[in-house]
């Protein structure tokens, strides 16, 4: 008996830290179920920009056969899109994903346009290569 309460004490004292950290401040509570609204509505007003966001990605990363699949990609993701930003609308008070954090990548229809594969690519400052190269 005796042991058991020394276990349960020094557990105690050693699980104090874990419950030390601050709580959230309301005003950011509120920020951010605020974002997660605005973001909500946002993403069912442009979700139609997914159509020809998808046509043009894929068509720009695969060629002629991108522009058969682009729109079908799109509409797709038109739908994905608005059903995304309907839940975030819905449920902008509950903390989930994450800390209000957005459910889908990314965020919103006007990111993610850039072209990953120029990104990707790193030149060798003393040989003045890219690495693809040899």
């Amino acid at each position: 008996m005796k042991t058991l309460f020394l276990a349960l004490i020094t557990a105690s004292i050693l699980a104090a830290p874990a419950f030390a950290t601050e709580p959230p401040k309301p005003e950011s509570i509120a920020e951010k179920m605020s974002f997660k609204l605005v973001r909500g509505v946002t993403n069912i007003a442009t979700s139609i920009v997914e159509l020809p966001k998808q046509t043009y990605l894929t068509g720009r990363n695969h060629g002629a056969i991108g522009y058969v699949v682009g729109p079908i990609k799109g509409a797709g993701m038109t739908l994905y899109r608005c059903f995304i930003g309907i839940t975030e609308t819905l449920f902008f008070l509950v903390p989930q994903p994450g800390y209000y954090d957005p459910m889908i990548d990314p965020e919103f229809v006007w990111k993610g346009w850039e072209n990953p594969k120029t990104e990707s690519v790193k030149i060798d400052v003393e040989t003045q290569k890219s690495p693809n190269t040899k």
